[in-house]
């Protein structure tokens, strides 16, 4: 492409931004349509099934290789974009998403180690960091802190990958969960992309939505079309998110959105309060309970929702609802209230959200010690 057409096709995209944003969505969409039913005739003619648990909100064999369609989908929208306009962030994702992939399909094949997998994390975490476009130099006055040192930004920007990473995986226990949480956390970063004037990074949170609201599709079938995400799907979407989430922390503290310029810690918080909330929550139960905070259980918030009798899909889409009125609760409150009072009434929001699932929890014990003598 010479500098001529480059020229032509830049021009193009900032007088059709919208249509730009609906073009991705759309190839993200069909293009994921398209390629999930083709990973369904493989996985099934080479018998490759997700093993059923203890834990398994499922009782039939499903193919669980729905990461396969995300990660072409994902590789083939941001070599179009990168063919626009070449960004360290694009060359940078795609390096980690291809190292978290296969990480996540030998995982969906072969059960891995949590070793292989913090390994692999950690790898594709050392590529989104130092990408200069994600580098974080402050904290914008969160705990009074302002400006951090260099080496402070990279490990922060480190740990914040992992943590998405792993809370967003987490998530993935019943059918649409993690995919309905993905586009409501996608679509609260396109607005904050959008507004702040961040075109690449709003066509990159538009493909995520795009290729979950198709998934959707196939995850919420009774049939032969069933298919999961699996952990090669979790995981690149949650490095995705995880890449958004650095990018809003590296946006400079003038930004157009009031919002953002106010606790922005605490904004990323409330965008990703459904995933880390149930993490920290599950964590907190097992240690008090004296057992490892890594130990599998059925203690997360939507196992308490399907124990009340809800349906996958009311629980998921219960749970997506309570994240949005969650960060539509971060911006009100945001232009009325300070940094710290923002602070504590978001923790106080917080906490009673996390009592009032301590009292289902309660009632769903209830349920099911009524029932088993019934």
């Amino acid at each position: 492409m010479n500098i001529l057409d480059h020229e032509v096709i830049l021009g193009l995209f900032r007088s059709n931004y919208l249509f730009f944003i609906l073009c991705v969505f759309g190839i993200s969409f069909f293009a994921t349509f398209y390629f999930i039913p083709k990973v369904l005739w493989v996985t099934k003619e080479k018998n490759l099934m997700k093993t059923i648990n203890e834990r398994s909100s499922h009782d039939k064999l499903v193919p669980n290789f729905g990461g396969v369609a995300f990660f072409m989908v994902l590789v083939l929208i941001i070599s179009i974009l990168q063919s626009v306009k070449t960004t360290y962030t694009g060359n940078h994702l795609i390096v980690a998403a291809t190292l978290l992939f296969m990480v996540g399909l030998k995982d969906d094949l072969v059960i891995s180690t949590a070793r292989v997998k913090l390994f692999g994390q950690l790898s594709a975490a050392f590529f989104l960091v130092f990408s200069p476009e994600l580098k974080i130099n402050s904290l914008h006055g969160f705990l009074g802190i302002y400006e951090i040192h260099e080496a402070m930004g990279y490990f922060l920007s480190a740990f914040i990958v992992v943590a998405v990473i792993n809370a967003y995986n987490l998530i993935d226990g019943i059918d649409g969960l993690a995919s309905m949480a993905g586009i409501v956390i996608s679509l609260a970063y396109a607005a904050a992309f959008y507004a702040s004037g961040n075109p690449y990074f709003v066509l990159v949170s538009v493909c995520v939505a795009g290729i979950l609201f198709a998934y959707l599709r196939f995850n919420f079938s009774r049939g032969r079309n069933k298919i999961f995400m699996g952990d090669s799907g979790s995981l690149i979407i949650g490095l995705v998110i995880a890449c958004l989430t650095l990018k809003i922390l590296a946006l400079p503290f003038d930004s157009k959105v009031h919002y953002l310029n106010n606790a922005r810690l605490v904004y990323l918080a409330a965008v990703l309060f459904l995933p880390l909330f149930d993490t920290l929550r599950v964590m907190i139960l097992r240690l008090l309970s004296g057992k490892s905070p890594f130990e599998a259980d059925r203690n997360h918030i939507h196992h308490i929702l399907l124990d009340l009798g809800l349906s996958h899909f009311k629980a998921s889409f219960s749970l997506a609802i309570l994240n949005i009125l969650v960060i539509l609760s971060f911006i009100l409150l945001s232009k009325y209230l300070g940094h710290d009072m923002l602070v504590l009434a978001m923790l106080g929001i917080g906490g009673i959200i996390a009592l009032f699932f301590q009292l289902l929890r309660k009632r769903a014990r209830q349920m099911k010690r009524v029932n088993s003598f019934a």
